[in-house]
């Protein structure tokens, strides 16, 4: 007699009575999520000038310290200028050529802009509070850009403009 491996079921998990990844349940942490690129969440914190799309929140799969996402920014677009609370940030590029800019304190203590230029595969951190904003400045390409956050949601405070942010 010869036994066959249990049948594989996509998104099917034997603890969970929905067998979905249709939020969080109480087993939440004790299985794996999958989350397909068609279904990420568009009803997270934004900012002028992009849209952010949650994948991994505390609210979708029951994640405790981290959220993950994509942003995307139109061609020829700014976001508002924001910071990202106590949460750190770490940003890959998936497409196109995004700028990060903010305020540093220059030797004689103003502040300059600096503007960092990225391209696909390049990584991005934006410390706890840091101000900044995303630019894309080319004509008619999109940039996309995957988030990790070390908070469980997308924290987002926008702001009037930029800032140098001095640590105490």
């Amino acid at each position: 007699m010869t036994t066959q491996p249990p049948a594989r079921h996509e998104g099917f998990h034997p603890d969970l009575a929905d067998g979905g990844a249709a939020g969080p349940g109480p087993d939440a942490l004790s299985r794996v999520h999958h989350i397909r690129a068609d279904d990420l969440d568009g009803s997270t914190a934004q900012t002028g000038g992009m849209r952010r799309f949650a994948a991994i929140s505390g609210a979708r799969v029951g994640s405790e310290r981290m959220w993950m996402g994509q942003t995307h920014v139109a061609p020829a677009t700014s976001s508002d200028d924001h910071h990202h609370g106590e949460s750190e940030t770490a940003i890959y590029i998936v497409s196109g050529h995004p700028e990060f800019v903010f305020l540093e304190e220059a030797a004689d203590g103003t502040p300059h802009e600096v503007r960092l230029r990225t391209a696909p595969g390049d990584y991005i951190f934006v410390p706890p509070f840091v101000p900044h904003r995303e630019e894309n400045p080319a004509p008619d390409e999109e940039a996309v850009v995957v988030i990790a956050r070390s908070t469980q949601e997308a924290v987002v405070v926008n702001l009037p403009g930029l800032h140098v942010l001095h640590r105490r």
